[in-house]
């Protein structure tokens, strides 16, 4: 791995921390409804590091998608800015490297080339 992409993968992992205090602005009700959303297959993390809705969801649960989705693209362009890269670079390295591993048996992502996969 060279140095760019080290330095990528460690700002990826600093960001996973940020995107944590940035989601604090998601309550706890919307985290239960992202949760139970992506147990149900309804909502899945996708490659380029945020959450994308599968089926139809109600409004409530497409409201802390978006709310997740708001911290992540904070968190993803500070990382970037620190990186010297973009927020999409952010984005899909936390994917690979933070949240795919996390994705439980059973619940969905979607890979980059754009189509969902049940793990």
């Amino acid at each position: 791995m060279n140095h760019r992409k080290l330095f990528v993968a460690v700002a990826a992992v600093a960001a996973l921390g940020v995107a944590a205090g940035a989601a604090v602005a998601q309550t706890a009700s919307q985290k239960a409804l992202v949760d139970q959303a992506k147990a149900a297959g309804a909502v899945g993390e996708q490659a380029d590091g945020y959450l994308g809705v599968r089926t139809s969801v109600n409004p409530e649960t497409q409201a802390a998608v978006s709310a997740t989705n708001a911290g992540r693209r904070q968190a993803y362009a500070r990382s970037a800015a620190d990186a010297g890269t973009t927020a999409e670079v952010a984005g899909a390295r936390m994917f690979e490297t933070q949240l795919l591993p996390r994705i439980s048996s059973g619940q969905w992502y979607k890979n980059a080339a754009g189509q969902w996969v049940q793990r």
